[in-house]
Protein backbone atom coordinates (compact mmCIF):
# COMPACT_ATOMS: atom_id res chain seq x y z
CA UNK A 1 0.00 0.00 0.00
CA UNK A 2 1.23 3.59 -1.27
CA UNK A 3 1.85 6.26 1.43
CA UNK A 4 0.62 9.64 1.93
CA UNK A 5 2.60 12.82 1.24
CA UNK A 6 1.88 15.57 2.53
CA UNK A 7 3.26 18.60 0.51
CA UNK A 8 4.18 22.50 1.36
CA UNK A 9 1.92 22.43 5.02
CA UNK A 10 3.45 24.92 7.69
CA UNK A 11 5.12 22.10 10.23
CA UNK A 12 5.20 23.23 13.30
CA UNK A 13 6.48 21.55 16.76
CA UNK A 14 8.31 23.86 19.17
CA UNK A 15 9.55 20.02 21.11
CA UNK A 16 11.26 19.35 17.82
CA UNK A 17 12.45 23.04 17.16
CA UNK A 18 9.94 22.94 13.64
CA UNK A 19 8.50 25.67 12.10
CA UNK A 20 9.13 25.98 8.68
CA UNK A 21 7.24 25.41 5.13
CA UNK A 22 8.15 21.39 4.45
CA UNK A 23 6.79 17.96 3.74
CA UNK A 24 5.58 14.59 5.64
CA UNK A 25 5.25 11.41 4.23
CA UNK A 26 3.09 8.79 6.25
CA UNK A 27 3.30 5.29 5.73
CA UNK A 28 0.58 3.04 8.19
CA UNK A 29 0.91 4.23 11.43
CA UNK A 30 4.18 6.25 11.57
CA UNK A 31 6.11 9.20 9.93
CA UNK A 32 8.72 8.12 7.77
CA UNK A 33 9.95 11.05 6.46
CA UNK A 34 10.32 14.91 7.14
CA UNK A 35 12.03 17.46 4.83
CA UNK A 36 11.78 19.69 1.94
CA UNK A 37 10.93 19.00 -1.37
CA UNK A 38 10.10 15.08 -0.85
CA UNK A 39 9.90 12.60 -3.81
CA UNK A 40 7.47 11.25 -4.83
CA UNK A 41 7.15 7.45 -4.40
CA UNK A 42 4.18 6.41 -6.00
CA UNK A 43 2.31 7.92 -2.83
CA UNK A 44 -0.90 9.76 -2.65
CA UNK A 45 -0.42 13.66 -2.64
CA UNK A 46 -2.20 16.03 -0.08
CA UNK A 47 -1.20 20.03 -1.06
CA UNK A 48 -1.43 21.15 2.43
CA UNK A 49 -0.70 24.63 0.55
CA UNK A 50 -1.78 27.18 3.16
CA UNK A 51 -2.21 24.87 5.90
CA UNK A 52 -0.22 24.51 9.33
CA UNK A 53 1.07 20.87 10.08
CA UNK A 54 0.87 19.82 14.03
CA UNK A 55 1.47 16.65 16.31
CA UNK A 56 -2.30 15.84 16.67
CA UNK A 57 -3.78 17.39 20.10
CA UNK A 58 -3.69 15.47 23.26
CA UNK A 59 -6.79 16.30 25.28
CA UNK A 60 -5.90 15.36 29.13
CA UNK A 61 -9.20 15.90 30.80
CA UNK A 62 -12.08 14.06 28.76
CA UNK A 63 -15.18 12.38 29.85
CA UNK A 64 -16.36 9.74 26.88
CA UNK A 65 -19.99 8.23 29.50
CA UNK A 66 -18.92 5.19 28.41
CA UNK A 67 -19.64 2.71 29.87
CA UNK A 68 -23.21 3.16 31.19
CA UNK A 69 -24.35 6.72 30.44
CA UNK A 70 -24.36 6.17 26.65
CA UNK A 71 -26.94 8.69 25.84
CA UNK A 72 -24.51 11.87 26.74
CA UNK A 73 -21.61 10.31 24.69
CA UNK A 74 -19.37 7.36 24.23
CA UNK A 75 -16.21 6.62 23.08
CA UNK A 76 -16.96 6.34 19.59
CA UNK A 77 -19.02 9.66 19.11
CA UNK A 78 -16.52 11.25 21.39
CA UNK A 79 -14.20 10.43 19.55
CA UNK A 80 -15.74 11.80 16.42
CA UNK A 81 -15.83 15.15 18.25
CA UNK A 82 -12.05 14.72 18.89
CA UNK A 83 -10.96 14.26 15.72
CA UNK A 84 -13.22 17.06 14.05
CA UNK A 85 -11.19 19.34 16.64
CA UNK A 86 -7.77 17.81 15.73
CA UNK A 87 -7.33 15.96 19.01
CA UNK A 88 -5.67 12.30 18.50
CA UNK A 89 -5.44 11.30 21.90
CA UNK A 90 -7.87 11.99 24.83
CA UNK A 91 -7.64 10.62 28.44
CA UNK A 92 -10.99 9.26 29.40
CA UNK A 93 -11.85 10.38 33.36
CA UNK A 94 -13.03 7.50 35.00
CA UNK A 95 -16.96 9.04 36.45
CA UNK A 96 -18.68 6.52 34.30
CA UNK A 97 -21.21 3.22 35.71
CA UNK A 98 -19.80 1.45 36.37
CA UNK A 99 -16.72 3.23 37.38
CA UNK A 100 -12.93 2.57 35.96
CA UNK A 101 -12.04 0.98 39.16
CA UNK A 102 -11.35 -2.18 37.79
CA UNK A 103 -9.24 -3.87 35.04
CA UNK A 104 -12.13 -5.44 33.24
CA UNK A 105 -13.03 -1.80 32.61
CA UNK A 106 -10.00 -0.67 31.66
CA UNK A 107 -9.60 -3.20 29.08
CA UNK A 108 -13.40 -3.04 27.85
CA UNK A 109 -12.59 0.90 27.29
CA UNK A 110 -9.40 -0.08 25.34
CA UNK A 111 -11.10 -3.13 22.95
CA UNK A 112 -14.09 -0.29 22.02
CA UNK A 113 -11.14 2.45 21.56
CA UNK A 114 -9.37 0.37 19.28
CA UNK A 115 -12.34 0.90 16.24
CA UNK A 116 -12.31 4.55 17.37
CA UNK A 117 -11.22 7.64 15.58
CA UNK A 118 -8.88 9.20 18.33
CA UNK A 119 -6.60 7.21 21.15
CA UNK A 120 -8.27 6.93 24.18
CA UNK A 121 -5.79 7.12 27.25
CA UNK A 122 -8.11 5.60 30.28
CA UNK A 123 -7.37 6.99 33.85
CA UNK A 124 -8.29 4.31 36.62
CA UNK A 125 -10.44 5.88 39.80
CA UNK A 126 -8.74 6.59 42.69
CA UNK A 127 -10.59 4.36 44.89
CA UNK A 128 -13.51 1.27 44.43
CA UNK A 129 -16.45 3.32 42.98
CA UNK A 130 -15.16 7.07 43.76
CA UNK A 131 -16.72 6.62 46.75
CA UNK A 132 -13.61 7.88 48.61
CA UNK A 133 -13.47 5.41 51.03
CA UNK A 134 -10.78 2.13 49.70
CA UNK A 135 -7.85 3.05 47.29
CA UNK A 136 -8.00 0.65 44.29
CA UNK A 137 -5.72 -2.10 42.95
CA UNK A 138 -3.30 -0.11 41.27
CA UNK A 139 -1.07 -1.86 39.90
CA UNK A 140 -3.58 -4.18 38.62
CA UNK A 141 -4.76 -1.04 36.64
CA UNK A 142 -1.78 0.00 34.75
CA UNK A 143 -1.32 -3.43 34.33
CA UNK A 144 -4.34 -3.62 32.13
CA UNK A 145 -3.63 -0.24 30.46
CA UNK A 146 -4.64 2.53 32.68
CA UNK A 147 -1.92 5.80 32.01
CA UNK A 148 -3.00 7.54 35.23
CA UNK A 149 -5.50 7.71 38.40
CA UNK A 150 -8.29 10.13 39.42
CA UNK A 151 -11.41 10.62 41.42
CA UNK A 152 -12.08 13.60 38.69
CA UNK A 153 -15.76 14.51 39.46
CA UNK A 154 -14.92 14.18 42.94
CA UNK A 155 -11.96 15.59 45.40
CA UNK A 156 -9.97 12.21 46.82
CA UNK A 157 -12.23 12.71 50.30
CA UNK A 158 -9.19 12.64 52.89
CA UNK A 159 -5.60 14.35 52.81
CA UNK A 160 -4.82 10.37 53.99
CA UNK A 161 -5.77 8.95 51.25
CA UNK A 162 -4.10 11.44 48.80
CA UNK A 163 -1.14 10.93 50.44
CA UNK A 164 -1.29 6.97 50.17
CA UNK A 165 -2.44 7.82 46.51
CA UNK A 166 0.68 10.15 45.70
CA UNK A 167 3.06 7.74 46.72
CA UNK A 168 1.67 4.91 45.08
CA UNK A 169 1.31 6.46 41.96
CA UNK A 170 4.93 7.24 42.34
CA UNK A 171 6.25 3.98 42.65
CA UNK A 172 4.40 2.71 39.42
CA UNK A 173 5.53 5.96 37.65
CA UNK A 174 2.47 7.04 37.03
CA UNK A 175 0.40 10.37 37.42
CA UNK A 176 -2.22 11.81 39.75
CA UNK A 177 -4.75 14.32 38.22
CA UNK A 178 -5.99 15.96 41.21
CA UNK A 179 -9.61 17.34 41.00
CA UNK A 180 -9.14 20.10 44.10
CA UNK A 181 -12.15 20.94 46.07
CA UNK A 182 -13.47 21.36 49.33
CA UNK A 183 -16.82 19.89 49.61
CA UNK A 184 -17.38 21.19 53.20
CA UNK A 185 -16.98 24.79 51.38
CA UNK A 186 -18.73 24.03 47.83
CA UNK A 187 -22.06 23.08 49.59
CA UNK A 188 -24.80 22.77 47.34
CA UNK A 189 -23.09 25.64 45.38
CA UNK A 190 -24.09 26.35 41.85
CA UNK A 191 -21.96 28.86 40.44
CA UNK A 192 -18.81 31.13 41.86
CA UNK A 193 -20.11 32.89 45.09
CA UNK A 194 -20.37 36.54 43.90
CA UNK A 195 -22.17 39.23 42.88
CA UNK A 196 -23.94 37.05 39.57
CA UNK A 197 -24.99 34.52 42.57
CA UNK A 198 -26.37 37.30 44.44
CA UNK A 199 -28.43 39.15 41.68
CA UNK A 200 -30.19 35.46 40.52
CA UNK A 201 -30.66 34.30 44.21
CA UNK A 202 -28.41 30.78 43.97
CA UNK A 203 -25.75 29.64 46.14
CA UNK A 204 -22.79 29.93 45.41
CA UNK A 205 -19.58 27.87 45.39
CA UNK A 206 -16.55 30.12 47.04
CA UNK A 207 -12.97 30.50 45.19
CA UNK A 208 -11.86 28.93 48.69
CA UNK A 209 -13.67 25.62 48.12
CA UNK A 210 -10.75 24.92 45.05
CA UNK A 211 -8.13 26.56 46.70
CA UNK A 212 -8.08 24.77 50.04
CA UNK A 213 -7.91 21.94 47.46
CA UNK A 214 -5.16 23.59 45.61
CA UNK A 215 -3.18 24.02 48.80
CA UNK A 216 -3.33 20.52 50.06
CA UNK A 217 -2.14 19.16 46.62
CA UNK A 218 0.64 21.11 46.58
CA UNK A 219 1.59 20.84 50.60
CA UNK A 220 1.27 16.51 49.87
CA UNK A 221 3.63 16.89 47.19
CA UNK A 222 5.80 18.98 48.70
CA UNK A 223 6.18 17.12 51.75
CA UNK A 224 6.14 13.66 50.35
CA UNK A 225 8.68 14.82 47.17
CA UNK A 226 6.30 13.11 44.62
CA UNK A 227 4.22 14.61 41.51
CA UNK A 228 0.73 15.57 41.16
CA UNK A 229 -0.84 17.24 38.49
CA UNK A 230 -4.11 19.85 39.43
CA UNK A 231 -6.49 19.77 36.59
CA UNK A 232 -8.60 22.64 35.72
CA UNK A 233 -7.35 25.60 37.78
CA UNK A 234 -9.75 28.35 37.45
CA UNK A 235 -8.63 31.12 40.53
CA UNK A 236 -6.31 33.77 40.75
CA UNK A 237 -5.26 32.44 44.35
CA UNK A 238 -5.01 28.99 42.97
CA UNK A 239 -2.52 30.19 40.02
CA UNK A 240 -0.72 32.55 42.93
CA UNK A 241 0.05 28.78 44.64
CA UNK A 242 0.75 26.42 41.82
CA UNK A 243 3.60 29.83 40.91
CA UNK A 244 4.91 29.99 44.46
CA UNK A 245 4.93 25.98 44.60
CA UNK A 246 7.07 25.82 41.81
CA UNK A 247 9.65 28.13 43.02
CA UNK A 248 9.77 26.15 45.56
CA UNK A 249 10.73 23.27 43.91
CA UNK A 250 7.21 21.35 43.92
CA UNK A 251 6.84 18.67 41.72
CA UNK A 252 3.59 20.32 40.48
CA UNK A 253 2.14 20.45 36.91
CA UNK A 254 -1.43 22.01 36.49
CA UNK A 255 -3.71 22.72 33.60
CA UNK A 256 -6.53 24.75 32.64
CA UNK A 257 -10.10 25.23 30.30
CA UNK A 258 -10.29 27.17 27.52
CA UNK A 259 -13.62 28.54 29.70
CA UNK A 260 -11.70 30.23 32.25
CA UNK A 261 -9.66 32.32 29.73
CA UNK A 262 -12.73 33.15 27.75
CA UNK A 263 -15.62 33.81 29.59
CA UNK A 264 -16.61 34.97 32.99
CA UNK A 265 -19.29 34.22 35.35
CA UNK A 266 -21.33 37.24 33.62
CA UNK A 267 -22.74 34.46 31.03
CA UNK A 268 -24.57 32.96 33.78
CA UNK A 269 -27.15 35.99 34.01
CA UNK A 270 -28.97 34.65 31.09
CA UNK A 271 -29.62 31.49 33.49
CA UNK A 272 -28.42 29.10 30.76
CA UNK A 273 -26.97 26.01 32.14
CA UNK A 274 -24.77 25.37 29.65
CA UNK A 275 -22.53 27.82 31.37
CA UNK A 276 -22.52 25.77 34.30
CA UNK A 277 -19.62 23.72 35.25
CA UNK A 278 -17.40 22.53 37.76
CA UNK A 279 -15.21 24.57 39.02
CA UNK A 280 -17.43 27.29 37.57
CA UNK A 281 -16.78 30.02 35.40
CA UNK A 282 -15.03 33.19 37.74
CA UNK A 283 -14.57 36.84 37.88
CA UNK A 284 -12.70 39.21 35.22
CA UNK A 285 -9.77 39.16 37.81
CA UNK A 286 -9.50 35.04 37.44
CA UNK A 287 -9.60 35.31 33.64
CA UNK A 288 -6.61 37.55 34.16
CA UNK A 289 -4.60 35.38 36.19
CA UNK A 290 -5.58 32.30 34.28
CA UNK A 291 -4.36 34.14 31.07
CA UNK A 292 -1.02 35.46 32.90
CA UNK A 293 -0.31 31.86 34.20
CA UNK A 294 -0.90 30.61 31.01
CA UNK A 295 1.52 33.50 29.64
CA UNK A 296 4.12 32.74 32.02
CA UNK A 297 4.49 29.15 31.92
CA UNK A 298 2.50 28.41 35.59
CA UNK A 299 -0.35 26.79 33.71
CA UNK A 300 1.76 23.75 31.97
CA UNK A 301 -1.62 22.50 30.03
CA UNK A 302 -4.89 23.11 27.86
CA UNK A 303 -7.16 20.68 28.41
CA UNK A 304 -10.85 20.56 27.82
CA UNK A 305 -12.55 18.86 30.76
CA UNK A 306 -15.28 17.48 27.84
CA UNK A 307 -18.30 16.59 30.07
CA UNK A 308 -21.67 15.88 27.28
CA UNK A 309 -25.04 16.05 28.94
CA UNK A 310 -28.30 15.62 27.28
CA UNK A 311 -30.52 18.85 26.35
CA UNK A 312 -32.88 17.77 29.11
CA UNK A 313 -30.80 17.26 31.85
CA UNK A 314 -29.51 21.22 31.05
CA UNK A 315 -32.45 22.43 30.40
CA UNK A 316 -33.45 23.90 34.12
CA UNK A 317 -30.54 25.88 35.35
CA UNK A 318 -30.83 24.79 39.09
CA UNK A 319 -31.25 21.46 38.49
CA UNK A 320 -28.89 20.73 35.84
CA UNK A 321 -25.56 18.80 36.25
CA UNK A 322 -22.03 20.24 35.82
CA UNK A 323 -20.22 20.20 32.87
CA UNK A 324 -19.79 21.35 29.09
CA UNK A 325 -18.18 20.15 25.81
CA UNK A 326 -15.42 21.18 24.29
CA UNK A 327 -13.39 19.12 21.82
CA UNK A 328 -14.34 20.55 18.64
CA UNK A 329 -13.69 24.31 19.70
CA UNK A 330 -10.58 24.07 21.98
CA UNK A 331 -8.02 24.47 19.09
CA UNK A 332 -9.95 27.67 17.78
CA UNK A 333 -10.37 28.87 21.12
CA UNK A 334 -7.14 28.64 21.79
CA UNK A 335 -5.38 30.39 19.10
CA UNK A 336 -8.83 33.16 19.26
CA UNK A 337 -8.06 34.22 22.49
CA UNK A 338 -4.61 33.36 22.97
CA UNK A 339 -2.69 33.81 19.86
CA UNK A 340 -4.36 36.80 18.43
CA UNK A 341 -4.01 38.45 21.69
CA UNK A 342 -0.53 38.10 22.41
CA UNK A 343 -0.20 35.70 25.42
CA UNK A 344 1.15 33.34 23.63
CA UNK A 345 3.08 31.90 20.08
CA UNK A 346 1.57 29.69 17.87
CA UNK A 347 4.27 27.17 18.42
CA UNK A 348 3.95 27.73 22.05
CA UNK A 349 -0.21 26.52 22.04
CA UNK A 350 0.35 23.56 19.86
CA UNK A 351 2.74 22.64 22.72
CA UNK A 352 1.34 23.10 25.75
CA UNK A 353 -2.14 21.21 23.75
CA UNK A 354 -0.23 18.07 22.37
CA UNK A 355 3.72 17.88 23.94
CA UNK A 356 3.27 19.14 27.28
CA UNK A 357 0.23 16.66 28.40
CA UNK A 358 1.80 13.74 26.34
CA UNK A 359 4.94 14.47 29.00
CA UNK A 360 2.88 14.57 31.92
CA UNK A 361 0.91 11.51 31.00
CA UNK A 362 3.69 9.40 29.50
CA UNK A 363 2.67 8.56 26.55
CA UNK A 364 4.39 8.68 23.03
CA UNK A 365 1.94 11.44 21.50
CA UNK A 366 2.21 14.89 20.23
CA UNK A 367 5.51 14.99 18.39
CA UNK A 368 6.36 15.55 14.40
CA UNK A 369 9.41 12.92 14.31
CA UNK A 370 10.44 10.44 11.82
CA UNK A 371 9.21 7.22 13.48
CA UNK A 372 6.88 8.74 15.63
CA UNK A 373 3.18 8.33 14.98
CA UNK A 374 1.14 9.51 12.85
CA UNK A 375 -1.26 11.21 14.36
CA UNK A 376 -1.41 15.11 12.91
CA UNK A 377 -3.87 17.79 12.52
CA UNK A 378 -3.66 20.15 9.32
CA UNK A 379 -5.72 22.95 9.96
CA UNK A 380 -6.22 27.03 8.60
CA UNK A 381 -4.70 29.67 11.44
CA UNK A 382 -6.64 32.25 9.47
CA UNK A 383 -10.23 31.16 9.04
CA UNK A 384 -13.23 32.40 10.68
CA UNK A 385 -16.37 30.19 11.88
CA UNK A 386 -19.13 30.74 14.28
CA UNK A 387 -19.75 28.13 16.63
CA UNK A 388 -22.86 26.17 16.20
CA UNK A 389 -23.07 22.81 18.13
CA UNK A 390 -26.31 21.55 15.57
CA UNK A 391 -23.11 20.72 13.96
CA UNK A 392 -20.92 18.87 16.42
CA UNK A 393 -20.30 15.31 15.85
CA UNK A 394 -20.82 14.49 19.29
CA UNK A 395 -23.97 13.23 21.01
CA UNK A 396 -23.98 16.11 22.86
CA UNK A 397 -24.23 20.15 22.29
CA UNK A 398 -23.67 21.64 26.00
CA UNK A 399 -21.04 24.30 24.90
CA UNK A 400 -20.14 27.56 26.44
CA UNK A 401 -18.49 28.72 23.15
CA UNK A 402 -21.70 28.62 21.21
CA UNK A 403 -21.97 31.70 19.08
CA UNK A 404 -18.85 32.72 19.86
CA UNK A 405 -16.69 33.91 16.15
CA UNK A 406 -13.55 31.82 16.28
CA UNK A 407 -10.68 32.08 14.13
CA UNK A 408 -8.50 28.79 13.46
CA UNK A 409 -10.47 25.72 11.77
CA UNK A 410 -9.58 22.12 11.52
CA UNK A 411 -9.43 20.68 7.90
CA UNK A 412 -8.05 17.20 8.18
CA UNK A 413 -6.76 14.85 11.28
CA UNK A 414 -4.80 11.60 10.83
CA UNK A 415 -5.05 9.32 13.78
CA UNK A 416 -3.28 5.89 12.83
CA UNK A 417 -2.32 7.12 10.18
CA UNK A 418 -6.07 7.50 8.95
CA UNK A 419 -7.79 10.42 7.82
CA UNK A 420 -9.89 10.30 10.16
CA UNK A 421 -11.91 13.80 9.78
CA UNK A 422 -11.70 16.12 6.51
CA UNK A 423 -13.69 19.45 6.95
Amino acid sequence: MSGLLIRHAHLIDLSAGIDQIGDVRLEGERISELGTSLSVQGDRLLDADGLCLAPGLVDMHVHLRDPGLTHKEDIESGCEAAAAGGVTSVAAMPNTLPSADSPETIRYILEKASRAKARVLPVAAVTKGLAGKELTDFEALKQAGAVAFSDDGNPVATSYLMSETMKRAAKLQMPVLAHCEDRALTRDGLIHEGEISQKLGVPGVPAAAEDVGTAREIALSLSLGVPVHICHVSTAVSVDMIRAAKKMGAQVTAETCPHYFVLTHEKLLSRDADYRMSPPLRPEKDRRAILEGLRDGTIDAIATDHAPHTAEEKAVFEKAPNGVVGLETSLAAGITFLVENGIMSLPELLYRMSAIPAKILRVPCGALREGGRSDLVLFDPQKSWAVDPAHFHGKSRNSAMKGLQLRGCVQYTFCRGNLVYRR
